[in-house]
């Protein structure tokens, strides 16, 4: 029996299951960092009001309806109860404010795709088909400020406007990553830690890469664009097994 219609009298219900769903599994993959790190997801048309994971708590016990409800064009935020995390503000209430296209917002220092960030040269050269998605459709934040209070999340915000690019390494620091909702969200970031782990592990081989041409580096990031239906069944998997272990996500 499905779980996830259980509070249906809370606004934007199944956006906020989808949502857990996804912090769940960031925690079964072992991206989190505790109680660290941020998603968000806008609501309104114009991308200004959105949920993001309460201060402080670990990703293993966010719920969807523990999920904050904010506005990013609010001053008054930061001096309310149940503020979120200032540095989740400056990042994620600048990206919503400025970037009506980021309509889901996931930000981590997964191991590898922050192995990548640390490196001189972030470039994610396509040796195989997982980092031939993310040809040409990254951009590289070479100008780390240190942490993301509002002017620094400004700063990254502006990075964002090539509508091709959904990816941000953020150099020094980790990975961030934009979509349309929740599974095309997750499931591009789950997708680029796994192509930042197959080229960190080549590189340790230290042989030399085998790079794919630009051409069918880029035929087989648009086929993959193409791909239908990947995303949702990806995330409606996740919440599958997860009702199926009767995880509380969805409460």
């Amino acid at each position: 029996m499905t779980v996830t219609n259980l509070r249906p009298n809370i606004d934007h219900w199944q956006e906020r299951v989808d949502m857990a769903a996804t912090f769940r599994w960031t925690v079964r993959l072992n991206m989190h960092e505790g109680v660290a790190n941020h998603f968000s997801l806008a609501v309104n048309d114009d991308g200004t009001q959105f949920l993001m994971n309460p201060n402080q708590m670990h990703f293993s016990r966010v719920t969807a309806s523990n999920l904050l409800l904010l506005d990013a064009n609010d001053p008054e935020v930061m001096n309310q109860p149940g503020a979120p995390d200032p540095t989740a503000w400056g990042l994620h209430g600048s990206i919503h404010r400025l970037c009506p296209q980021a309509r889901c917002v996931m930000h981590v220092h997964s191991v590898f795709a922050t192995v990548l960030a640390s490196l001189e040269d972030s470039n994610l050269p396509p040796i195989d088909q997982n980092t031939a998605t993310f040809y040409n459709r990254y951009v590289i934040d070479e100008e780390f400020g240190g942490l993301a209070f509002e002017s620094e999340g400004e700063r990254c915000a502006s990075m964002l406007s090539d509508l091709k690019k959904k990816v941000m390494i953020m150099g020094n620091h980790g990975v961030l990553v934009i979509g349309d909702n929740p599974g095309d969200t997750f499931n591009r970031l789950y997708y680029f830690e796994r192509a930042a782990e197959t080229y960190i592990r080549a590189l340790q081989t230290q042989k030399p890469l085998r790079v794919l041409s630009d051409e069918i580096a880029e035929k087989t990031a648009r086929e993959l664009e193409d791909y239908p239906g990947q995303a949702e069944a990806h995330i409606r998997e996740i919440k599958a097994v997860l009702d199926a272990e009767g995880s509380d996500y969805a409460s």
